[in-house]
């Protein structure tokens, strides 16, 4: 498939090349996330030295370095080939002078494997770009899946502090940008798509357009090496294997244990740490109405990636049994528990498509989320506040139904919105479904699949 998305992060990348004297950027996000393939395409005009860490030793992780440059700054006074790099110095002080004239890239990728093997290259790294600033055309990048690592190079203490020009965080891709990967598939089956494996690039390219919901869901999840299970034990191996708790964390969340106290009594420890961990990682995420400041109490935590969500709430819970042969015949339980697994994570997309339209809505939005009573009462699924003063303008709501009544949930809707706001005159609605909404009053925002997972051609 060819490289899709991302335009606004290779737009970024491309005004970080063109300043005059860029000091290094620094690029860092969850593995799959698309890291490598974006570096890629920016690198693909240009003069560049690609290399990866690969947890080697030292010397050879300098030689592969060196067979790797060789071919694109030959050299009448460095034999890479039989004279490789002995230390990282010569690689930045033989770079910068190559580099002097023609711009030369130069790509670290799995920077966190690099500092491993050799912990001085951050020091070496800061001491080049002390006193070659202004001397060289020598542009760096830096990249890496490790997050809490890469995170940790632009901490105070760390000896890259201030030496980035540009930091970007990549992200899975949002329901419009995943719609891409997904061409040709209707609407509907890419919310369904997107709602069981999320926004990850190659977990999006793995299902087949070709084949039936229940065809790829037999391929990916249901025999002992599917790709889909494996690739979750893997998530928690790496992601989230670095702490102890995190993944019996993140498993009671996707059981329902949502609230703070709910998760200590189902894991029975204090999860407080942990919780914050998850959400650096962008695993969780928490929630509270958003009518409420930061310091209210009124929180809960959901598992932000589909995929994830899908892996643990689903998937989890017959695993055992795909391990002991019963893949077919786990099937049609997998896919009549699709529905239920499906709507929150369609209202989630509802609600991002609200913030993407937010300027159509109101030039003045500053909010878009859920919002719940105290009591549990009267919940809505999206409420969208304006103004200084947070006013709600449109409360909105999501159904995982091919086709809804407008008029009926607009009813409903006003109903709860009293218990929001006194002046529901003044509020707009907003209805989501897969396919249709009918009978929807004058001035109803009405969305369905094909406008949350339009493809630009159909724009």
């Amino acid at each position: 498939m060819d490289f899709v998305g991302r335009r606004d992060q290779l737009r970024t990348l491309q005004e970080w090349w063109e300043e005059p004297n860029p000091r290094p950027a620094l690029i860092w996000g969850r593995r799959r996330v698309g890291k490598t393939a974006l570096l890629q395409h920016f690198a693909k005009d240009k003069r560049v030295i690609f290399h990866t860490g690969g947890g080697r030793t030292p010397l050879w992780e300098l030689k592969e370095l060196s067979a790797r440059t060789a071919p694109v700054v030959p050299s009448a006074t460095r034999d890479l080939v039989n004279r490789p790099y002995q230390t990282w110095d010569e690689v930045f002080d033989h770079l910068s002078r190559e580099a002097v004239g023609e711009p030369l890239l130069l790509i670290l990728d799995e920077f966190p494997e690099l500092i491993t093997a050799a912990p001085e290259l951050e020091g070496v790294l800061r001491a080049f770009l002390d006193h070659s600033h202004g001397r060289t055309n020598l542009r760096i990048i830096v990249c890496g899946s490790a997050v809490r690592t890469m995170q940790s190079i632009q901490e105070y203490r760390a000896p890259l502090y201030g030496r980035f020009d540009l930091t970007m965080q990549l992200h899975p891709f949002r329901p419009h940008e995943a719609a891409e990967m997904l061409p040709e598939l209707s609407p509907a089956d890419r919310a369904l798509v997107y709602g069981i494996v999320g926004g990850m690039p190659l977990y999006l390219a793995w299902w087949r357009s070709d084949l039936s919901v229940e065809r790829n869901l037999a391929r990916l999840a249901c025999h002992p090496d599917a790709k889909m299970i494996r690739e979750g034990d893997l998530v928690l191996a790496t992601e989230a294997g670095k702490g102890i708790h995190l993944a019996a964390t993140l498993q009671a969340i996707a059981e329902g244990y949502t609230k703070h106290n709910e998760i200590g009594d189902a894991t029975r420890v204090d999860p407080t740490r942990t919780l914050n961990d998850l959400l650096a990682l962008r695993l969780v995420e928490r929630i509270q109405p958003v009518t409420e400041t930061v310091r209210s109490r009124r929180k809960i935590y959901r598992i932000a990636d589909n995929f994830l969500a899908f892996y643990l709430g689903v998937l989890s819970r017959v695993m055992p049994e795909i391990d002991r042969g019963l893949g077919e015949t786990i099937l049609p339980v997998l896919i009549d528990s699709l529905n239920d697994h499906l709507g929150g994570a369609w209202e989630e997309t509802f609600r991002d498509h609200l913030r993407l339209r937010a300027a159509q809505i109101s030039p003045d939005v500053v909010a878009v989320g859920r919002w719940w009573q105290a009591d549990g009462q009267h919940q809505i699924d999206a409420a969208v506040l304006a103004g200084r003063s947070r006013k709600p303008i449109m409360v909105g709501e999501a159904k995982w139904t091919k086709k809804v009544n407008a008029s009926r949930i607009v009813t409903g809707l006003a109903a709860k919105a009293g218990h929001l706001t006194e002046d529901i005159e003044q509020l707009r609605f907003a209805v989501c479904a897969r396919d249709e909404i009918t009978h929807a009053p004058p001035g109803t925002l009405c969305v369905t699949a094909a406008d949350i997972f339009a493809l630009e051609t159909d724009v």
